[in-house]
């Protein structure tokens, strides 16, 4: 989890077969999204508060995620929260580069007709809140995850991020505190 949080499976898969110093067999990929999409149709819940949280945010609001755009429709729609984000759904496979790298931050921002400094980027990883920052972009670190671990949110901060929280009762909040609150983008 540590290695590839944040990180598409794409670039998770070459880091995997550099390191065997072989390619993974066919059924790997089909095997993997399988599983996934098992664990995810048993266990997938809204983060605590994210509703209220979401309703509190400014109109402008997008998802950039190093998940495929099936994989981010189904779990949107699966928390209910499909409809909130959509059609602003932007995914690694869009781009060259995934997390850590900048260019889904960019693409987001360009597509939303955003400037980088104007966005404000919410991130449960460290590739992901490496990529906000190469980006030029403020980036919140959200450790409240299932997923996140004790060391989370001094990792996340080690990363860059400007501030972190463990409760979405708190990001709207945090976002207030933004200059030009209205004409920010949220990613």
């Amino acid at each position: 989890m540590t290695a590839f949080l944040g990180r598409s499976a794409r670039e998770a898969r070459l880091e995997v077969e550099r390191e065997l110093g072989r390619a993974l067999p066919d059924a790997y990929t089909a095997q993997l999204k399988a599983t996934i999409d098992r664990v995810f149709d048993e266990s997938l819940q809204p983060i605590p508060y994210i509703a209220d949280a979401l309703a509190g945010l400014p109109p402008r609001v997008c998802v950039a995620s190093s998940g495929t755009p099936t994989r981010i429709r189904r779990s949107l729609g699966t928390a209910g929260l499909l409809d909130r984000f959509a059609p602003h759904l932007f995914s690694a496979m869009q781009v060259e580069r995934g997390k850590p790298a900048p260019d889904l931050f960019l693409f987001a921002a360009a597509q939303m007709n955003t400037p980088p400094a104007r966005c404000l980027v919410i991130e449960d990883s460290v590739p992901g809140v490496t990529a906000a920052r190469a980006a030029g972009m403020t980036v919140l670190g959200f450790h409240g995850g299932s997923h996140c671990r004790p060391a989370t949110s001094a990792a996340l901060r080690a990363a860059g991020a400007n501030a972190t929280f463990n409760d979405m009762r708190a990001l709207p909040a945090l976002i207030a505190q933004s200059r030009n609150r209205d004409e920010i983008t949220v990613i």
